[in-house]
């Protein structure tokens, strides 16, 4: 795992090891970054369930302002915080150790908005739906933001349950899908 594009082009990455964490494979981050490319530069950027911080770490790269990285493992935590050393942007980024709730909450009571929030759940928890509806509930995006949130392809998300967000574009790919979602009704 590398990091594809930016000031840090190149740097390989720490992982943790084991199948808790599923990075993504850099096709599907080249990909995604690509999508999303005019709207990196100068954002603030959320990276939520991070495990190595890879994807809040190529937005930094690609010239996002700031980035907040949180997982719940000490490991991820600490992976992540190395990782952006060795790439020498640790100055514009911040690591908690905390639970999603938590940290959605923490961050909120801080006033933190964010023009891109990256969540990937663990694909077999359950939350899609409840992290959306938090991040909603907490106010954190800024007006133009938007979420992304990396799931399994055959996870369906049900928005009766997420109200105040609509989905306005996805990617789907063999075993993964990127959701993007916006604040308002669907039009």
């Amino acid at each position: 795992m590398r990091v594809i594009s930016g000031q840090a082009r190149g740097h390989k990455l720490k992982t943790p090891e084991g199948m808790n964490t599923r990075p993504t494979t850099d096709k599907i981050k080249e990909s995604l970054f690509n999508m999303i490319s005019e709207d990196i530069y100068d954002s603030d950027f959320l990276d939520l369930f991070c495990g190595s911080g890879q994807i809040g770490i190529e937005a930094l790269s690609r010239g996002a302002k700031s980035a907040v990285f949180v997982d719940k493992s000490h490991i991820c935590k600490e992976i992540t915080k190395s990782n952006l050393i060795f790439t020498k942007l640790i100055n514009k980024a911040e690591v908690y150790k905390q639970d999603y709730a938590l940290a959605i909450s923490g961050l909120s009571e801080k006033g933190k908005k964010f023009d891109i929030i990256f969540i990937d759940p663990p694909y077999e928890g359950g939350f899609n739906e409840s992290v959306l509806a938090k991040i909603y509930e907490a106010d954190l995006l800024k007006p133009d933001g938007f979420i992304i949130l990396e799931k399994s392809s055959e996870i369906e998300i049900n928005l009766d349950e997420i109200k105040g967000l609509h989905i306005y574009r996805t990617k789907d790919y063999k075993t993964t899908s990127f959701v993007f979602l916006r604040k308002g009704e669907c039009s």
